[in-house]
């Protein structure tokens, strides 16, 4: 992801600089432990000048970080300080809006799944950008907590940007969670925009890494 223009709309007009066409456009993004920017909690609007060009980090489930996107051609728009100062809002509202958002796209986004036996595995893999970010929404952890039971465990896997993949772990069954891993961590390995090689699951409908599984010794 870079930072750029957006389109060629007036500046006042253009996404970047105005927060009322940025709304309905802006997404978050889950990225790797370990990305660096800023909450902009501190960030006196409009006199403020802190932190100018860093991304809005939130910190997401699980630790993993969150940020907002502007989506352009070809590439996307980071939200950065500088986004904030141009658009006067806070950024609980920004986070809100990217939640609105992504709430109304999977809303309308079908799921994939695979029965074998006693295994079932189900994905998302859309390619627009949203996919991993979708264990974002209580909603749709319920629907996984759902689809998969009366599995003993949901195992998620959030290896790359473009694939959020589920499976219902039944007891016993340690070749499936470890089949399950391998595969995360290879996707992760090779991915363009890689989230994470780790297993997680879920856990009261949060959120959790895998403890006392195969994800134990793998590594981002």
């Amino acid at each position: 992801m870079e930072q750029g223009s957006t389109s060629r709309l007036a500046p006042s007009l253009a996404p970047e600089h105005d927060w009322a066409a940025a709304a309905p456009l802006i997404r978050p993004a889950l990225r790797p432990v370990g990305t660096s920017g800023t909450d902009g909690r501190e960030l006196q609007i409009p006199a403020g000048s802190t932190g100018p060009g860093k991304p809005i980090v939130t910190v997401g489930p699980a630790g993993l970080p969150i940020l907002y996107v502007l989506p352009g051609p070809g590439f996307d728009v980071v939200v950065s300080i500088d986004h904030l100062l141009a658009w006067g809002v806070r950024p609980d509202q920004v986070h809100a809006a990217a939640m609105s958002n992504l709430g109304a796209w999977s809303t309308g986004a079908s799921w994939l799944d695979e029965v074998d036996g006693h295994r079932r595995v189900v994905w998302s893999d859309w390619g627009e950008g949203l996919d991993a970010a979708r264990i974002l929404l209580s909603e749709v952890r319920d629907r996984l907590v759902s689809d998969l039971a009366p599995a003993r465990r949901i195992l998620i896997g959030l290896p790359e940007r473009n694939l959020l993949i589920a499976a219902g772990l039944a007891d016993g069954d340690d070749e499936f969670a470890s089949m399950f891993a391998d595969y995360v961590a290879d996707r992760a390995r090779a991915a363009d925009e890689p989230i994470d090689g780790r297993v997680f699951e879920l856990v009261d409908g949060e959120l959790v890494q895998l403890e006392g599984g195969p994800s134990d010794r793998e590594s981002r």
